[in-house]
């Protein structure tokens, strides 16, 4: 009997591990003398948060970082020691299931502290949290006006033994933006704040503020940890500040589909929805089996770059929910062919960052939404795969 040959994947997200290692450890090469959080939130930024979360403690990080409970309480299921913090709470949230899971936990506001005094006297031990001052960026945290009263309270409760303030935060709204008059208020502000609630009593084992672009261009901000997300997927986190080629860092997704068919089309054609595109003249056609509901944007529709056979392509029209169309100017590639949408740029294929410019939107906004129709291999060292 005749074996058939596997069947080609429609598409599929690359990862690579061992670019991810690698960046880790560039990164941590920033900042020497702090302790390294890998943000693996939004499923690892699109790339897949268990096995990133596993490679980054590889390569030497210390702490994890999620945005929801449920993201940490999955990292622990997984079989991952270290300390992770979660920082995105809303009433009710889980927080007996973080204190039994060795979690340290955010908090911004006294019903967020009563929650979890509530939950530690529950479990009967105390909790591991954290607070979070909102030193500027008008988003979670702590205001100011309001930090007193926290911070007085969770230093109380410490005495009562129902919880251990392990650290003390905050996040910046444009680190992104050189030079931008906020970065140095937001760190003046910090300051001051840590020094009433170290006044209070309160002895953290970790201050921190800075993220992906104040680890790589503000040391000023490292203080005892820092937190990269998106520069540990090896893409910038602003054009403005360098390319990931200039802080020595590798796109670690390559997302990749199959030409699911090739036809001669005539002069006239109108491609997609509403025929935004019309073939100049007699031409083939490729049709590349992603869209919308895969994380591909709409709003890159007439711009979104491809490599196909060597070439650079643009999207033909609209981007439609399951499929897009590219012109391929009379060549004639096959069925099965590769499409190659972004990844590091070696074979001259289009980044993140290319994308991101012809949708109008950010790099992180890219990987993040690739969809869970779209399979993550991760491959290590020497191209192996591995779950």
């Amino acid at each position: 009997m005749t074996e058939r040959a596997p069947a080609k994947a429609r598409a599929r997200a690359e990862i690579d591990l061992a670019a991810l290692r690698a960046n880790v450890r560039t990164l941590r090469e920033r900042a020497p003398g702090a302790a390294f959080m890998a943000v693996v939130k939004a499923d690892a930024y699109g790339h897949g948060m268990i096995p990133c979360a596993r490679a980054a403690v590889e390569a030497g990080a210390t702490w994890i970082g999620t945005a929801t409970p449920e993201e940490a309480l999955a990292v622990r299921a997984a079989g991952i020691g270290g300390r992770v913090l979660c920082w995105l709470w809303t009433p009710g949230g889980p927080w007996r299931e973080a204190i039994e899971a060795d979690l340290d936990m955010s908090v911004s506001a006294m019903w967020a502290l009563d929650e979890v005094v509530a939950a530690a006297r529950e479990a009967g031990r105390p909790a591991r949290i954290q607070l979070k001052a909102d030193t500027g960026l008008g988003r979670g945290g702590s205001l100011a006006d309001d930090w007193p009263e926290l911070v007085r309270a969770a230093v109380d409760a410490e005495r009562e033994g129902l919880v251990k303030v392990t650290g003390l935060w905050s996040h910046f709204a444009c680190a992104d933006e050189p030079g931008h008059p906020s970065i140095a208020a937001q760190l003046d502000s910090f300051r001051e704040m840590v020094a009433f609630a170290e006044m209070c009593g309160v002895r953290p084992e970790v201050r921190h503020i800075a993220n992906s672009p104040g680890t790589l261009t503000l040391p000023e901000t490292h203080f005892d940890l820092v937190r990269p997300g998106i520069a540990m997927y090896g893409i910038s986190p602003s054009p403005e500040l360098g390319t990931p080629e200039d802080f020595g860092l590798r796109p670690v997704m390559t997302l990749t589909a199959s030409l699911a068919l090739v036809k001669h089309a005539p002069g006239g054609l109108g491609v997609s929805y509403g025929h935004h595109y019309v073939t100049p003249g007699a031409t083939t056609l490729g049709l590349v089996p992603v869209g919308y509901a895969d994380g591909i944007p709409r709003h890159a529709s007439g711009t979104g770059p491809v490599l196909i056979g060597g070439k650079r392509r643009t999207v033909a029209g609209r981007v439609a929910m399951d499929q897009f169309v590219v012109d391929l100017g009379g060549d004639e590639p096959a069925a099965g062919d590769e499409v190659v949408l972004f990844g590091p740029g070696d074979r001259g294929e289009p980044t993140a960052e290319d994308w991101a410019v012809a949708a109008g939107t950010i790099a992180y906004e890219i990987v993040t939404r690739i969809g869970a129709r779209v399979p993550r291999v991760h491959v290590d060292d020497g191209g192996a795969a591995r779950e």
